[in-house]
């Protein structure tokens, strides 16, 4: 068994062990949750009936969808169409040009003598010579004729009826398919004008000529209403929960579309889940890293710890895990009964609290993927919600009460939380729910809170035993004054037992003045001098009216007998299966000091006696706690000792003390510092000002009062 436990203890001190319990606790993650983060693939073939109603698991965006409706919006848009006026401009200066053209060649003809007067074909030729190939093409020469061969005046009064008339139609909006329309108001509006009817032909001619269509298409104001159509369309998505097919309908190639696009089909793998599985299992072993690795603590200890969280924590996943399997027969709320706090609570009650925290927040997590049959989607908060507020609730409670006996209790405050918080989940649901639901889930929440205590009651000792975990709740126990070494001391040496105390009130304070463990100072302290009780009566504090027995001793014998109250004291705390620690403090508590008193006695009588003779085996102290101890325990006893002590008496004494076991280097194997040592002796002083404190002295009372 022995040989067993050295093989462990060697274990454990093995550098690459955390990184191989870290390697552990991802793969326990990533394989419980596995299984839930799985894509679920349906074996459907186009065109079949499906067996049943299909939900889509996510929320997906239908690429396909969403361009046929933007290609839907964007031919939806009409041709966007612009007046323009410089158009009406343009073709009422073209109309006006004509008619100037023509009343030039008229002033032309009209200044030539009579014998030179050409012809009226001779002047159209030269109207349209002035005119560009265009018009000339467009107009025939007969339309300048009748304007040719009348007077100016009728010619101006022609040149503003055609002028005022396309210059009104045009005013409005003329699309190419009205050009018809506009062309014959003009000529129904020339038609009220007083002028001879060859006269009125040609102004007709020329006013249909000039209209032309002045509403015309905007490329650039479609492209923009088009794209502003294009942006106004919202990305169809396949919603998460939506039916995607009934129950009894064809599989037709538009749902057998959207079936693979929410990966529900058998040739389709995706790796996402699985990529985000490892990101989630990587945050939360971050987190784990985070607080481990933080602390300086020796190795063995350090992979101690982790081993016995991952325990914890692969207990918890796989009651989870377990209980799950239920949730395939149809008992889809059946995650409200895991005992999930009870992980929280060994965390809390064994190694942290706000490591205990952080797991609350890991269990939910994984709690709302494990359980997450029959919701949509990959998380089932219900659950999540339900086990953070559970596990919160015991590591708050357990926070203010580190009594075994206060786990049960526990136990029922979780239940009554438990009981709330689904409480609250049933009314922000709003849902309609039977009694027998309502009672079920009660009844559910009550188990889970009862049977984490239960669990938690049942594992702790064998967690305590097997990783050598000194709890706050075992503490507490320990410094039970019915514990029988404590009752030993307190019956058989009462005057170590007060010593013991006091060491124990010193201890404590420095301790957490520096940062170190002042209840396990405390209650170690109680135990440090167990054993005196084997030879009570040769140690001064318990020698109350009887002669020193050292004054018949030898210096020798008397220093064997001191000295062995160490190993006595081992040898009993190792017998009843004390924590190592109080080993460790009663063994270390001496370190290798000198006992001044005896080896300058027997230095008197032989000069040839070395120091290490008498002095103790030792080891020195290794932790601050031993070394608080260890001064401590001089410091009560040297003050104890002091006549009339004052504030500064007892103050010299403690910095002598403290300085003579640094020259002596009782302190070089613990990691204490030199601020950490000023800081313990101004406890030590404060404490024991308040201890021996000055008090009034009464007079003495005389005769006659006596006699009163």
């Amino acid at each position: 068994m022995k040989k067993t436990n050295r093989i462990v203890e060697k274990f454990k001190e093995y550098r690459f062990l955390y990184v191989f319990l870290y390697a552990i606790l991802a793969v326990v993650i990533f394989v419980a949750l596995y299984s839930n983060v799985k894509p679920e693939t349906l074996d459907i073939e186009l065109f079949t009936v499906s067996d049943e109603t299909i939900y889509a698991p996510a929320t997906v965006e239908d690429k396909v969808e969403t361009e046929r409706k933007r290609q839907e919006a964007y031919d939806s848009v009409e041709d966007q169409y612009v007046l323009k006026k410089e158009i009406t401009e343009k073709q009422v200066d073209l109309i006006s040009s004509i008619f100037d053209t023509v009343i030039e060649v008229r002033k032309e003809e009209a200044a030539n003598s009579d014998s030179a007067k050409p012809t009226v074909e001779e002047q159209v030729e030269k109207v349209q010579e002035k005119l560009t190939p265009s018009i000339n093409k467009k107009i025939p020469g007969e339309t300048f004729l009748p304007l040719l061969e009348t007077t100016d005046d009728e010619v101006v009064l022609a040149k503003d009826a055609v002028v005022t008339v396309v210059n009104n139609v045009m005013s409005k909006e003329i699309p190419i398919v009205q050009l018809t329309e506009a062309k014959k108001q003009v000529e129904e509006e020339l038609q009220y004008t007083s002028m001879r009817t060859e006269i009125m032909d040609s102004a007709i001619f020329l006013a249909r000529f000039a209209i032309t269509p002045n509403y015309v298409f905007d490329l650039t104001a479609t492209e923009e209403q088009r794209q502003l159509a294009i942006d106004g369309v919202k990305e169809a998505q396949i919603k998460q929960g939506q039916i995607l097919v009934e129950e009894n309908e064809l599989i037709n190639r538009e749902i057998y579309r959207k079936l693979g696009l929410v990966g529900l089909l058998d040739d389709q793998q995706s790796m996402k889940p699985f990529l985000g599985l490892g990101i989630f299992v990587l945050l939360i072993i971050s987190g784990v890293v985070y607080f481990f690795e933080k602390k300086d603590s020796p190795i063995s200890k350090k992979n101690n710890f982790l081993l016995l969280y991952c325990l914890i924590f692969a207990i918890t996943i796989l009651l989870m895990k377990i209980i799950s399997l239920f949730q395939k027969i149809d008992y889809t709320h059946i995650g409200y009964i895991v005992p999930v706090a009870m992980g929280v609570m060994l965390v809390k009650l064994l190694l942290n609290e706000r490591l205990a925290i952080w797991t609350s927040m890991i269990f939910a997590v994984c709690g709302s993927v494990i359980f997450n049959e029959g919701v949509t989607g990959s998380f089932n908060f219900s659950v999540g919600i339900y086990y953070l507020f559970g596990c919160l609730a015991a590591v708050l409670f357990l926070g203010e009460h580190n009594l075994r006996s206060k786990i049960l209790q526990a136990g029922l405050f979780v239940a009554g939380v438990n009981i709330l918080a689904l409480t609250a989940i049933m009314l922000i649901r709003n849902g309609g729910y039977s009694n027998v639901e309502i009672s079920s889930y009660f009844i559910m929440a009550c188990v889970s809170g009862l049977v984490s205590s239960v669990l938690t009651i049942g594992f702790m000792p064998f967690f305590e035993t097997g990783f050598g975990i000194l709890s706050t709740m075992k503490l507490i126990e320990l410094s039970n004054p019915n514990h029988p070494l404590l009752r030993k001391i307190l019956t058989e040496t009462p005057g170590t037992y007060h010593h013991s105390v006091m060491v124990a009130n010193l201890s404590e304070s420095a301790c957490e003045a520096i940062g170190a463990n002042g209840l396990l100072a405390r209650v170690a302290a109680y135990y440090h001098d167990i054993g005196k009780t084997k030879r009570p009566r040769y140690f001064i504090e318990n020698q109350m009216n009887i002669e020193n027995p050292h004054n018949k001793l030898s210096a020798q014998l008397s220093k064997n007998i001191i000295i062995a109250h160490v190993t006595d004291g081992v040898e009993m705390l190792r017998k009843h299966k004390m924590p190592k620690e109080f080993i460790d403090i009663a063994e270390q508590h001496h370190g290798t000091t000198l006992l001044k008193y005896f080896y300058h006695q027997a230095k008197q009588s032989n000069d040839s006696i070395y120091e290490d003779e008498f002095r103790y085996p030792g080891p020195k102290p290794q932790t601050k706690e031993i070394a608080i101890i260890s001064i401590a325990d001089s410091v009560e006893a040297a003050v104890r000792s002091m006549a009339n002590p004052s504030p500064e008496k007892i103050e010299k004494l403690v910095r002598s003390i403290i300085s003579d076991r640094l020259q002596d280097h009782q302190l070089d194997e613990c990691d204490i510092t030199l601020k950490e040592l000023d800081i313990i002796a101004k406890s030590f002083c404060e404490s024991l000002k308040g201890i021996f404190h000055s008090r009034i002295e009464y007079p003495e009372l005389t005769k006659k009062q006596k006699v009163k």
